[in-house]
């Protein structure tokens, strides 16, 4: 999560819709009516939140698959910890050169770095990635190639100390530069260690400039026509790129976050549809329009609609370095999450989205054409056309794909289809989609198919009352459904778990976990065998620090952020993995035999604001200097078990 979007960030849903906690009361109070044995766990939820698992008092099954290694306790070291028996090596870090075929740059701890030199670099904040085998269609561990997200920056990090914000063209180029996605290449000699292969012809750094093709019914569209783009159909970069996907034919889904942050309106009038998304007035976000000439396209005062070319699932060839990237409009114009991908009983292509924002919405993609596995090259095209559902939780464990399209009368207001996919959220808002506590990663269980999703958290809840359980949602919590089919128009659901702390003076923030406690769930994966992997994003500003402890105390038991693997049957956590100072753990890649883990480190020692320097003697606690021991770099871990075994075990 980006820190324009950090947690006391202005609502913008405006909507009368349902709050979840509402409907999950509700459906409490039903079931207590229903099961008597159940009645004290309604009220635990008002009361001491108890230590019953919603996952066995729930309607839904799952697999017992349990996690084999010795937990390790909580940190607030500046250093990775991981189980025992397993190994964690700093693989590669922002700044580090990708084997591009056009040269290497090395990397300067001055931050002397030109914007040149950041167009081969891994770029800034490694998010959301995943592992694909070469050859393609092959089911290699050894060999790959990897995709990974970069999504947003820290200029007290970026840029030397002078000069410093004063947004040049050089300035916002390097931070342009800095975003996006880098695809690289990667093999495990026969000692099992790993390297980046360089040069390589696959290497590629797709940044917030590179052309991106617009695909689906958004293409050409009036709301897309741009003065730098008079046709709609082509859009320069792809930014704030979170979590991410992976297609059955083998390409990488991007998912564009909170790019609000970019776009600045300076002629002092927000329109609605600008608000609806969260765009600011004067002095907001990067403001990398002071740049002037192609980057005052992110006024949006003089270029209303270039925000509506942002907010969309990308759609990348990693095998094809030539390959233009695709912007997927059918799939819905949101803070996209992450894409998490399977196919129908018949093959069509099914999406599962989060809209990471409080009061914001859950999705689904169903494709119109079905996935062919004997060409590729046919595949290539199926996000295109299809049927984009929003999510309605009802009080009795059921629910419904409320169809976003021009079909149902509530959306008559809407020109065309386009036009709902652009205002996907306020597509949503009329037919009466759940309001959710910040839908972030989905995650689908191999076998059964259940769909999982973190709620992170919410702190804009309303007061607690009877129907309201759990007002100031502060640790967040996991929800899952399952369906008959994944392209079913229905399904059932309960609660995984309520995250939170059982020593907490505050008996709604205790939350109901076993096992390792832990806040904020947010990345979240499930591997070959069924095992569920969670990573949590506590915001910098919310963690407990023991050398400067003012008034997050309700976090002091949580240590720094971390990655625990669950037993999706009983919802017992164990901690895998600690992470180091002010960062967030994202991001999870397995090899296909399940014996090398990826893991991303984003932010370590993240500053507060962009003029904080990092190393500020004033507050050394909350910074970092991992992970060489100078000026902090996101990275990606490459994880194994010292025997050889599968991660897990």
């Amino acid at each position: 999560m980006s820190k324009y979007d950090i947690e006391d960030e202005g609502l913008s849903n405006p909507s009368g819709n349902p709050l979840f906690e509402t409907i999950l009361n509700a459906r409490l109070n039903r079931r207590q009516l229903l099961q008597g044995g159940l009645g004290s766990l309604a009220m635990s939820f008002v009361g001491s939140m108890g230590l019953t698992s919603m996952a066995q008092a729930g309607s839904l099954t799952a697999p017992d698959v349990k996690p084999g290694f010795k937990a390790v306790p909580v940190s607030f070291a500046d250093s990775v910890t991981v189980a025992e028996g397993y190994s964690a090596h700093v693989f590669v870090r922002w700044g580090d050169s990708i084997g591009d075929t056009l040269g290497n740059a090395p990397f300067y701890a001055n931050a002397g770095n030109t914007a040149e030199d950041q167009l081969i670099q891994f770029g800034m904040h490694h998010d959301g990635m995943s592992y694909f085998p070469l050859p393609w269609g092959s089911s290699n561990s050894s060999s790959a190639l990897i995709a990974v997200n970069h999504e947003y920056i820290d200029r007290g990090l970026l840029h030397p100390a002078e000069p410093r914000f004063s947004h040049t063209p050089a300035q916002v180029q390097k931070e342009i530069n800095a975003h996006g996605v880098t695809v690289y290449e990667v093999s495990q000699a026969p000692n099992r260690q790993w390297s980046v292969k360089r040069p390589s012809k696959y290497a590629r750094r797709i940044t917030a400039d590179t052309p991106c093709r617009i695909g689906g019914p958004a293409k050409g569209h009036e709301l897309m026509r741009t003065q730098f783009d008079p046709k709609g159909e082509e859009i320069l970069g792809t930014l704030n790129n979170c979590a991410n996907g992976m297609t059955p034919w083998g390409t990488y889904l991007t998912c564009e976050e909170n790019f609000n942050g970019y776009f600045t309106n300076y002629s002092d009038e927000i329109t609605p549809d600008q608000k609806r998304y969260g765009i600011s007035m004067k002095g907001a976000g990067y403001e990398w329009a002071k740049a002037g000439g192609i980057h005052a396209r992110f006024d949006c005062g003089l270029h209303p609609n270039e925000p509506n070319r942002f907010g969309w699932v990308v759609e990348i060839d990693p095998f094809d370095a030539t390959a233009t990237p695709v912007k997927r409009t059918a799939l819905g114009r949101i803070k996209h999450e992450n894409a998490a991908v399977t196919l129908a009983t018949d093959n069509r292509v099914v999406v599962y989205m989060g809209d990471d924002e409080r009061f914001e919405y859950i999705y689904k993609f169903v494709s119109e054409g079905k996935f062919d596995r004997s060409d590729r090259k046919k595949n290539m095209d199926l996000l295109d056309k299809g049927t984009l559902y929003v999510a309605q939780f009802k009080e009795d464990g059921t629910g419904k794909w409320l169809p976003l399209t021009t079909h149902n009368p509530k959306l008559a207001a809407f020109k065309d289809q386009a036009e709902i996919l652009i205002k996907a959220r306020s597509a949503a808002d009329v037919v009466g989609a759940t309001k959710m506590d910040r839908p972030e990663w989905i995650a689908i269980h191999p076998t059964t198919k259940q769909v999982y999703c973190t709620l992170t958290n919410n702190s804009k809840r309303e007061q607690a009352d009877a129907a309201n359980p759990r007002a100031k949602n502060t640790h967040g919590h996991i929800i899952r459904w399952e369906e008959t089919d994944p392209a079913a128009d229905s399904f059932r659901w309960d609660i995984f778990v309520m995250a939170g702390d059982p020593t907490s003076t505050i008996g709604s923030n205790q939350g109901n976990l076993q096992g390792d406690i832990y806040s904020a769930p947010d990345g979240l994966a499930f591997d070959s065998r069924g095992l569920l992997w969670i990573q949590t994003d506590m915001s910098t500003s919310a963690m407990y620090h023991p050398q400067h402890a003012t008034k997050q105390t309700e976090f002091k038991n949580f240590g720094n952020n971390q990655l625990l693997a669950v037993s999706p049957a009983d919802g017992v956590a164990k901690r895998f993995l600690t992470g180091p100072v002010g960062c967030e753990l994202t991001g999870l890649a397995f090899t296909p035999d399940g014996k090398t883990l990826f893991v991303n480190i984003q932010h370590p020692g993240e500053p507060l604001d962009d003029k904080t320097e990092f190393n500020d003697p004033k507050q050394p606690s909350r910074y970092s200097t991992w992970p060489d021991g100078g000026r902090p770099r996101s990275a990606t871990l490459v994880i194994s078990k010292d025997d050889g075994g599968v991660i897990g075990t």
